[in-house]
């Protein structure tokens, strides 16, 4: 079958592409910008690119098209295939019905954490000798790509609660078959398309009601968020963890998080490993009790996750030299920001921590967590603030309301100086941003390295 993907670049599309192409079939599509390093995966993977929307490149008609969320109608390819009454299907509805559905589907939700617990998840059933076959937003640094099938009877899901396409709004999640289902915590974001919690909530409990009466819906007992979902109605066995009841909750052994004891009634195991901070023993916890469902022993879980490397873009280090360490980071919510910078002082002390943030989430630019930005970034040293060209609100006034220094700026090379000026001895840089940025990361290392 001949699939065309339009908007293939994005992390998620461009992973369906390559999986696509490894169940056999043969795979091309555009974008508005076909660039490094997602291009570059498809290209090695044998996939054909065409820059740009020209109807022209439905002719002659694939066999279907596969559409991406980020597409709406007025775009020339979306009239082309609806005047020509040509099949069509949205990127999740096309996972879930030919690879998802005889699989036993292993799926991250939540604000926060997806991409990092799906990675521990899919490193621990690895290493396991599963061999799970996994969508991931981000790229694993223990595995190198982003989506892998494989013939394991497993698979690892990120399930976003992002909507499915211009013709089907509801979201991801309820499409991907899930037989174990991680709700990792439950916050307001997305406010491009959700009004409000509510909204959101109302998602997350039609992905609840789609988990089978055998499968596990695991989830933290202190998130009241969660918790209503749950009440609306949950139809399938139940893991909260972490309260003095739960079967499941941990023990720090080291502050800043890279050590620590998982407790399963009476049994326990530890975790030596390269992550820090609390959100990550949290998301630790959860892949071990997700494993568990599945069969692993609590020793095989931790073992593997002891070994996990990390994600590309989770405070991914990306310089370090003469006492000077650049982390990039995908933070992009202000509890994502704060648990991050908190992470990142338990395992430097004293050390100088720089933050510099650039909101550009579709909620961000909305200014929706704006009055919640100045409270994020306490434990930083020194803070800079990114006014991108779409953000239309008055950043300064974030940056005025900051209990440590922080300066706001509109101007990358001023950035870059004020930045590279804060650069001495036991200093760590920490980049945020949930975009490219401007180059800033390339720009910063590059002066850093002369």
């Amino acid at each position: 079958m001949h699939i065309h993907i339009l908007g293939i670049c994005g992390t998620f599309m461009g992973s369906l592409a390559q999986l696509a192409k490894s169940a056999g079939h043969t795979v091309s599509g555009c974008d508005a910008n076909v660039y490094p390093p997602m291009s570059t995966q498809l290209e090695q993977a044998g996939i054909t690119l065409i820059e740009g929307f020209d109807p022209r490149q439905l002719q002659p008609a694939p066999d279907l098209i596969v559409v991406g969320n980020a597409l709406s109608r007025g775009n020339p390819c979306v009239e082309y295939m609806l005047d020509q009454q040509l099949a069509y299907i949205s990127g999740p509805q096309w996972l879930g019905e030919n690879l998802l559905r005889n699989k036993y589907v292993l799926a991250v939700s939540g604000t926060h954490g997806k991409t990092s617990t799906s990675s521990m998840l899919a490193k621990i059933l690895d290493a396991a000798g599963f061999n799970p076959g996994f969508l991931i937003g981000g790229v694993p640094q223990d595995f190198g790509v982003s989506a892998r099938l494989s013939d394991s009877d497993y698979f690892v899901v990120e399930a976003d609660e992002y909507d499915s396409a211009f013709f089907d709004k509801r979201s991801k999640f309820v499409h991907y078959f899930s037989n174990t289902l991680i709700i990792n915590n439950l916050e307001f974001d997305h406010a491009d398309i959700f009004e409000n919690l509510a909204a959101i909530q109302k998602q997350f409990h039609h992905v609840v009601r789609t988990v089978p009466s055998t499968g596990t819906v695991i989830y933290p007992a202190a998130d009241a968020n969660i918790a209503a979902v749950i009440e609306q109605g949950c139809w399938s066995q139940q893991q909260a963890f972490g309260s003095e009841s739960s079967d499941w909750h941990y023990r720090l052994i080291a502050e800043d998080g890279s050590s620590f004891e998982v407790v399963y009634g009476d049994q326990t195991a530890k975790v030596n490993w390269q992550q820090t901070g609390l959100h990550n023993v949290l998301n630790g916890l959860l892949a071990v009790i997700a494993a568990h469902q599945v069969g692993v022993s609590l020793e095989q879980c931790c073992n593997g996750l002891s070994d996990f490397v990390g994600v590309k873009r989770r405070m991914e280090v990306i310089y370090q030299d003469h006492g000077i360490t650049v982390y990039d980071d995908f933070a992009h919510h202000p509890t994502a920001i704060k648990t991050t910078i908190e992470g990142l002082r338990a395992k430097v002390g004293q050390d100088k921590i720089v933050a510099v943030i650039e909101p550009r989430s579709a909620t961000m630019k909305l200014g929706i967590h704006k009055d919640s930005l100045s409270a994020s970034v306490s434990l930083a040293d020194q803070v800079y603030w990114y006014q991108n060209p779409a953000i239309d609100w008055d950043i300064n006034a974030v940056a005025r309301a900051c209990l440590v220094p922080a300066t706001a700026t509109a101007d990358i090379k001023q950035l870059l100086e004020l930045v590279a000026q804060m650069a001495t001895s036991d200093t760590h840089i920490v980049i945020m941003s949930n975009g490219g940025f401007e180059g800033f990361h390339g720009l910063l290392t590059e002066r850093l390295g002369r």
